[in-house]
């Protein structure tokens, strides 16, 4: 009895306090914060990779923009809701091509496919100023190609079916979309910031991350809560491609909320991420 009791005493003196599982295991010795991107990096312009990341941004958006539009105009189409895929199947194209696209450009240029993921990620110091607006150029185009080989599928229909252009439905003020594509896009980025997180990939190193996944199913549940308001933006390059192609006053009346909207909602997640969730600035100063 002794002896049980002396074997308790060492294991517990062993072990003299709880060691922490899972993330609170970690300390600050066990990552260290890269430096911010700089605003310039003459480098950039001389490299391959520069402009391969952007080929890949263009071809991303494009695929992108094809499938999802063709979504949309498959559903205008048909003459009964009950024979399409209906407002949930063209969530389930948004998200998932998002979710597919992600997926396959991540390696290579990060796979934002969005100017408002892009712009957050800008000013959260990820990327220069540089490779920013080289990646919103390529999106934009792409987006504009993308809904342009649609056009040419669908013919004169595509018009007549709006085109899968955004603008705020009937029923809502501007004051409602401007709202729904701020708190949208908000959903999006911070969800891209959280996923893409390098602290929490190496603290929670023991736990696969698969950041596509939550990225592309933040997508398709804003586009279930804000396709009747306004067709969901959330992304400029997606709203413009198909602006421009549609090309009808009352698309470009509204343009101004696909723009203004996402680039707000994303600035506002880049806030809420980097300082109150990381406290990056806080960090620094100490």
């Amino acid at each position: 009895m002794e002896g049980k009791e002396e074997d308790v005493k060492l294991g517990a003196n062993k072990f003299s306090e709880r060691q922490p599982i899972g993330t609170s295991a970690q300390t600050d010795k066990d990552y260290k914060e890269p430096p911010p991107a700089p605003l310039y990096e003459p480098g950039e312009l001389k490299s391959w990779s520069f402009y391969r990341a952007g080929i890949a941004e263009f071809m991303a958006t494009f695929l992108f923009l094809y499938i999802t539009i063709l979504t949309v105009m498959g559903v205008n189409r048909s003459p009964s809701k009950c024979n399409s895929v209906g407002i949930q199947g063209i969530a389930w194209a948004f998200g998932g091509m998002i979710f597919a696209l992600v997926y396959c450009t991540a390696g290579i240029s990060g796979g934002h496919i969005n100017p408002a993921v892009t712009f957050g990620l800008f000013l959260a110091r990820k990327l220069s100023l540089t490779r920013a607006v080289f990646y919103i150029i390529m999106q934009c185009l792409g987006a504009i190609c993308g809904a342009g080989v649609v056009k040419g599928f669908e013919g004169s229909s595509y018009v007549q079916k709006l085109g899968g252009a955004n603008f705020v439905s009937s029923g809502y003020t501007k004051g409602s979309g401007l709202g729904a594509e701020i708190i949208g896009t908000f959903v999006l980025v911070y969800t891209v910031f959280s996923a893409t997180d390098a602290k929490r990939n190496a603290r929670d190193s023991h736990v696969p991350i698969l950041a596509p996944l939550p990225i592309g199913f933040a997508v398709f549940l804003v586009h279930l809560a804000t396709i009747p308001i306004t067709g969901t933006g959330i992304n400029p390059a997606r709203s413009l491609g198909a602006a421009i192609i549609y090309n009808r006053q009352h698309a470009w009346d509204d343009h101004w909320i696909f723009w203004v909207g996402p680039f707000v909602g994303a600035t506002l997640a880049a806030i809420y991420h980097q300082i109150i969730i990381r406290a990056i600035p806080f960090k620094a100063r100490a």
